[in-house]
């Protein structure tokens, strides 16, 4: 008989909603050495909470997040609330004895992400952010490549994170427009996944400078939203974050970078894309294509061009536990799979990737860029260590 770990989450709407569908189909795909028992699910709106209660097959729910956490019958924590959220749960929860699973972007600002890295370090817990885009099989078969040295000396990092959402001067206030909630715009939202993705594929950013901008600076307030939806009133409010940000960087290993970032890009719907030019070879990827990564190689000649690996080989990395070549994996599974390397990093008792330490280094270079987006001036990456 296979163990058992019980998931507490806070959260119900469009990541719960992700995060749910992961906990319950993990198991029917890999041999994890625990299996989770979807215990308990939190929300502040108890009908609300205890509808997704009902629809993603939760045990029981929860108002309080507190409460949630006192419950002896927890042992992970998956936080997906919003932003400004986040400290408070995962310090308490890691204070609890529970393990951590949070939802990008970790933290409001550098401040509270290194009181989080500090505080699972100090419990002793396991800890995980969502990145789940590393979790693609396309892009950790693009990280073996560039280990194997089939690109080279890495040159250029150069990528965009596009998306349309918002575009509608009438679309409502919703909280990822307001940085008392959110924390930042475009910034934390679309840019941290692609900073994560450049500092996992390349290495760490050593500096950064930014410009950002808010195309529409009033909304209405929303009557009632859900995920990325949302219906507005009659009162108005002011957008208090970014809207878009283009950045430059240096990496610490003398590669440049580009990262440009819109929720303001009509026509793309997450259109997260970036090219990787090395001394003997490049790549490229676009996650609207995400069982594809394109490849080149210098030593071609005449016949030298991108040519498409369709990542769907028992051989690349995760495959093995899904279909046939060419039967292809969605954004669903990224975060299926990285639910299943969750519990096996704590039962192999590792630390799972990327963990908080890596989050913290993530919010760097989040702030960095805010900070630069101000005074328009180049800003070294501090440096997080634990």
């Amino acid at each position: 008989m296979a163990k058992t770990i019980n998931v507490g989450m806070v959260g119900y709407k469009f990541m719960g909603k992700a995060h749910s569908n992961a906990w319950r189909q993990v198991a029917v795909f890999y041999d994890p050495p625990f299996v989770p028992v979807l215990k308990a699910i939190c929300g502040r709106n108890e009908k609300g909470v205890k509808e997704a209660k009902e629809k993603y097959g939760w045990e029981s729910y929860e108002t309080s997040w507190k409460d949630l956490i006192k419950r002896d019958d927890i042992d992970i924590v998956d936080i997906n609330t919003p932003n400004s959220s986040h400290a408070e749960i995962a310090i308490a929860a890691a204070e609890a004895g529970k393990h951590v699973f949070l939802e990008k972007p970790m933290a409001m600002n550098l401040k509270e992400a290194k009181a989080m890295a500090q505080a699972v370090k100090r419990a002793g817990v396991k800890h995980m952010v969502g990145f789940n885009y590393r979790k693609f099989p396309a892009l950790a078969y693009a990280k073996e490549l560039i280990e194997r040295g089939k690109i080279g000396r890495v040159y250029h990092f150069r990528s965009m994170y596009l998306q349309d959402w918002i575009v509608d001067p009438d679309f409502a206030l919703v909280w990822r427009l307001d940085k008392t909630t959110a924390g930042t715009g475009a910034i934390g939202d679309l840019g941290a996944h692609i900073i994560d993705m450049a500092q996992f594929l390349i290495g760490d950013i050593s500096s950064i400078t930014a410009t950002t901008e808010t195309f529409i600076r009033e909304r209405a307030i929303p009557e009632e939203s859900g995920g990325l939806s949302a219906k507005g009133g009659t009162k108005r409010g002011k957008v208090t974050v970014d809207d878009a940000f283009v950045a430059l960087a240096r990496f610490k290993n003398g590669a440049l970078g580009t990262f440009e970032c819109t929720r303001f890009a009509i026509g793309h719907k997450n259109w997260g894309f970036f090219e990787i030019n090395g001394s003997k070879g490049s790549m490229r990827f676009n996650l609207e294509r995400s069982n594809e990564l394109e490849y080149l190689s210098a030593d071609e000649g005449d016949e030298q061009g991108f040519k498409t690996i369709l990542v769907t080989n028992s051989t690349h990395p995760f495959m093995s536990a899904w279909w046939p070549p060419g039967h292809m994996l969605g954004w669903e599974h990224s975060h299926t799979i990285q639910v299943y390397h969750l519990l096996d990093s704590i039962g192999k008792d590792r630390l799972p990737e990327p963990s908080f330490f890596d989050g913290a280094k993530n919010q760097a270079v989040l702030e960095a860029i805010e900070k630069s987006s101000q005074d328009g001036k180049w800003h070294d990456i501090e440096e997080v260590k634990f």
